[in-house]
């Protein structure tokens, strides 16, 4: 059940996966590494911050509680660096304190739960997808006898 999601230039983006819980890194990365993203690890957020200082990122996903550097230190951290990847921020105690992406300077805000490796996928996948144009942006692009035709 190999699908990997690769760029035009059939290379497979790039996670940062971050996390002080061995056990938490282990399980996903090999969920994320399955659908073919390839996977480096930090065990803290500044590990993380180094790893970036050295290559590029698709995408980060950061867990909340870590010492010494939390996941809201660290993405504070990211986007005063002029970070513009996406970063998910995970949290078992996202409902509890009212993470919100609003708030944290993350795009996406997963609660750990029984749904999370779920939500995790289906975020990671739809972050990292080639954006599609909107459909009044594909109707531009039709010659114009399409257009009339595709508003009949």
């Amino acid at each position: 059940m190999r699908s990997a999601h690769l760029s035009s230039s059939q290379n497979p983006a790039v996670i940062l996966l971050v996390d002080d819980n061995h056990d938490g890194i282990l399980a996903r990365r090999s969920v994320l590494e399955e659908l073919g993203y390839q996977v480096i690890s930090a065990s803290c957020g500044t590990e993380a911050l180094t790893r970036i200082e050295e290559q590029s990122f698709d995408l980060v996903i950061t867990d909340f509680k870590m010492s010494p550097m939390n996941g809201l230190e660290l993405i504070a951290r990211l986007r005063q660096r002029d970070f513009a990847k996406p970063i998910i921020l995970l949290s078992g105690f996202a409902d509890t304190v009212g993470l919100r992406a609003e708030s944290t300077g993350a795009d996406i805000v997963i609660q750990k739960s029984a749904n999370e490796i779920a939500t995790l996928v289906r975020q990671t996948n739809r972050l990292l997808s080639p954006k599609k144009p909107a459909a009044s942006q594909r109707a531009a692009k039709l010659p114009v006898r399409a257009r009339n035709s595709a508003k009949s």
